[in-house]
């Protein structure tokens, strides 16, 4: 085993593929969560809430890398007090254990592409409020950093499936009908081309930045992926390791606002929409040469995909 100490705040689809995935190279893992549930097996179990700045510092102790996995409920009004908490602390955290610090983000805070592709260059432009506090979050990093506060990074990614992947457009609203037999149903436009990022990829990606040399830190990066496609070419790979077609039903973008009316999260969807309003591309070739990785094989993608979805939700049908 490698003498390193790496910390992971949040074992959810990606923290829990990452610490897999530092386990198998070796590496001594500590999750930090509020509960026992999710640690994968061979890490050490640290449980405490990131609101409690003590506690994440307790939890960084003796690290080499923190990653920062966690997300909160997907409210804006829950997002603009623990995003910015949650960074602070483990900025904090960080920099007090002398620890390099890699934060999983999405690119909410680039808002819209307006015709180009998103990379480490598109300027921080929110459209969202969402976008604005991720944006402010960020800013908190790299202010620290350039302070010489902590060694931290960003890795950025697009919507996320695969394997772990029940919160995303291919999660808990899709698979179960699926697996009973009827139309996968989703919230988005299908012919729309976006990038959709595979979880093993972002997993290995943070883990790329985790162990990267200081000159890799101070600035964002964008997490390698596929090609961007539409859902219903990414479906299609899906259907044939499924064994038979998935016929897709859309909720109509009218439906998403009436029932934002009496439901909020329909109103946190509604907002993100403009995502799928033009084609939505993330430029990874910047982390591709600097770590000389490629992402999963995407027909590999589908087939652990559905593995995974079969044994998950078949398991809870039963």
């Amino acid at each position: 085993m490698k003498d390193e100490l790496h910390v992971v705040f949040g074992s959810g689809q990606v923290g829990s593929t990452l610490a897999d995935g530092l386990l198998a190279e070796g590496y001594r893992v500590r999750v930090f969560r509020r509960s026992e549930k999710g640690v994968p097996v061979g890490s050490e179990l640290f449980r405490g809430d990131a609101t409690d700045a003590a506690a994440c510092r307790a939890a960084a102790k003796g690290a080499a890398t923190i990653y920062h996995c966690m997300n909160p409920p997907y409210f804006a009004k829950v997002w603009t007090d623990l995003v910015p908490r949650f960074m602070r602390n483990l900025i904090e955290a960080a920099g007090g254990a002398g620890a390099r610090l890699v934060v999983l983000d999405n690119v909410y805070s680039l808002g819209r592409p307006n015709g180009k592709p998103l990379s480490e260059e598109s300027p921080v432009n929110p459209c969202s409020r969402k976008g604005e506090i991720r944006a402010v979050a960020a800013a908190m990093l790299f202010e620290a950093y350039a302070r010489g506060e902590v060694r931290g990074t960003i890795g950025r990614g697009s919507d996320f499936y695969g394997p772990r992947g029940t919160a995303g457009h291919l999660g808990d609203q899709f698979w179960p009908s699926v697996i009973a037999g009827k139309s996968g149903r989703v919230v988005v436009d299908p012919d729309a081309v976006h990038t959709y990022h595979y979880i093993p990829d972002v997993a290995r990606g943070l883990m790329m930045l985790g162990t990267a040399p200081d000159d890799a830190f101070g600035r964002p990066w964008m997490l390698p992926c596929a090609p961007a496609e539409t859902l219903r070419e990414l479906l299609g790979r899906l259907s044939e390791a499924f064994g038979r077609d998935i016929p897709l039903r859309r909720l109509p973008r009218w439906m998403l606002r009436t029932l934002g009316i009496a439901l909020p999260i329909f109103r946190e969807l509604e907002e993100m929409m403009y995502q799928w309003e033009e084609a939505f591309i993330i430029d990874d070739r910047r982390f591709r040469e600097r770590f000389s990785v490629q992402p999963e094989d995407q027909t590999t993608a589908a087939r652990e995909t559905v593995e995974w979805a079969r044994q998950w939700y078949g398991k809870a049908r039963r």
